[in-house]
């Protein structure tokens, strides 16, 4: 008696891949055709087994030089998952292009007894003679790859140096018309503004805080910070050039700036930054003005004496300013600024931290606005070291005399006593931010 063994039912996904996007807009595109192709090679093998699966794995706008492709990391899964017998591509490429890619793919498909189709470069992985074909179509397909890639490297330098626009983010101050950076007028308006009042101020810091202040944006549509404004001052674009790898050629597009206020803003930048942030702070309200005391009750004020280029300051007691004839000049008092202000800032972030305070900023924040829950009031004392460092120097003194009562300076060291009603202000500040990027 003879007894019919079933065929064995062997279940074919079909990967297609497209490198551009080009043309995946079309009703019957580039990934259709792979797909059609390679469905009819699965339909005449029937008699074999052969069935396609439902699902479809795709990558339209995908490079073959690697694996972070969705479509393929959905095959991946499923034949993790034992749903698939065999792959149908219509090229290997398809698959990938990297030698080394597609020997990790090869093992995971040996793992679950996967099978490898190429329905026009005739193989199969199974055999030596198969894997024999399949690494030398790999290499040169990869030869190819590495080989488009220095063509297309060495087409950007050459067009760089004719001074072409080679894509990419455009500059604020230009748009593209026909692939060519073009003068927006608006914006280029706004970019010479930026470039001479930087001359004028000397400060980055100084320049941005009135950029903010004013509401001006940058080109995303996004408040303008120190980031952008650096690299906008140090943009050649806007001084008519191109640049390719840290070489200037002449561009085809016009400048916005000229020659003689590049100089300039570079003559500025040449200064070393603690010069620039010395002058910075020298216009800048002082931290602790109005707050600092000697234990003898005597006020403190800030004071700036200058050596050379260098800006130094200062908060003296007023008994040395008025330098009163007959008192003992030892008494006086006359310590560094950024010493001052950085053990106070310290001693304020570590009071905030106690449990006393802690509740009083509760209590406060409450009684201002009722709605505040506790958590959130303990999340702002705890974050308050990423706002104090997000802060311009003015509005960090306006932190400060919202937060400090006094500064004590006296020969054991300094005390620091908190406002209570500016512990409920600066939460409530603080917690309102966090509630809206949370809602």
């Amino acid at each position: 008696m003879t007894v019919n063994t079933p065929m064995r039912r062997l279940r074919c996904a079909v990967y297609t891949r497209k490198s551009s996007e080009e043309g995946l807009d079309m009703e019957f595109n580039s990934l259709d055709a792979q797909r059609e192709a390679c469905e009819a090679y699965i339909t005449s093998q029937k008699a074999e087994g052969w069935v396609p699966v439902r699902e479809r794995y795709d990558d339209g706008g995908f490079s073959g030089g690697n694996l972070e492709r969705p479509g393929l990391k959905n095959l991946l899964a499923d034949i993790e998952d034992g749903l698939v017998d065999v792959i149908v591509v219509y090229k290997i490429d398809r698959l990938s292009r990297s030698l080394m890619d597609f020997s990790r793919l090869v093992e995971v498909f040996d793992k679950h007894g996967v099978t490898f189709i190429s329905i026009t470069q005739s193989f199969n992985t199974t055999t030596s003679m198969g894997r024999l074909t399949l690494n030398i179509l790999l290499s040169f397909a990869q030869f190819e790859r590495e080989v488009t890639g220095e063509r297309i490297r060495d087409k950007i330098a050459a067009s760089r140096r004719k001074g072409m626009w080679m894509g990419g983010f455009v500059p604020m101050g230009y748009d593209v018309v026909a692939r060519k950076l073009i003068i927006n007028e608006t914006e280029a308006r706004a970019i010479r503004g930026m470039f001479e009042r930087f001359v004028e101020l000397g400060s980055a810091t100084l320049l941005t805080r009135e950029l903010v202040a004013a509401g001006a944006l940058n080109k995303r549509g996004k408040p303008i910070d120190k980031g952008f404004l650096y690299k906008a001052l140090k943009n050649r674009v806007y001084l008519g050039e191109a640049v390719h790898k840290g070489t200037s050629y002449p561009g085809e597009h016009q400048a916005i700036i000229d020659q003689a206020l590049w100089d300039k803003v570079r003559s500025v930048l040449a200064q070393s930054p603690r010069t620039r942030a010395g002058n910075t702070r020298a216009k800048t309200p002082a931290l602790l003005k109005g707050l600092m005391f000697t234990e003898k009750g005597i006020a403190m004020t800030p004071t700036v004496s200058k050596k050379g280029s260098r800006l130094y300051r200062y908060y003296t007691s007023m008994d040395a300013i008025r330098n009163r004839a007959g008192e003992n000049t030892e008494t006086f008092v006359r310590l560094p600024a950024g010493m001052v202000e950085t053990a106070v800032v310290q001693q304020i972030r570590t009071l905030l931290l106690t449990p006393e305070v802690t509740a009083r900023a509760i209590e406060a924040a409450q009684r201002e606005c009722p709605e505040i829950e506790q958590p959130d009031v303990v999340a702002a004392l705890t974050g308050f070291d990423t706002l104090w460092e997000s802060l311009f120097p003015a509005e960090q003194a306006r932190i400060a005399r919202l937060l400090v009562e006094r500064v004590t300076v006296g020969s054991d060291g300094m005390a620091v006593d908190l406002r209570t009603e500016g512990l409920g202000s600066v939460v409530r500040a603080m917690v309102t931010p966090r509630r809206e990027m949370t809602a």
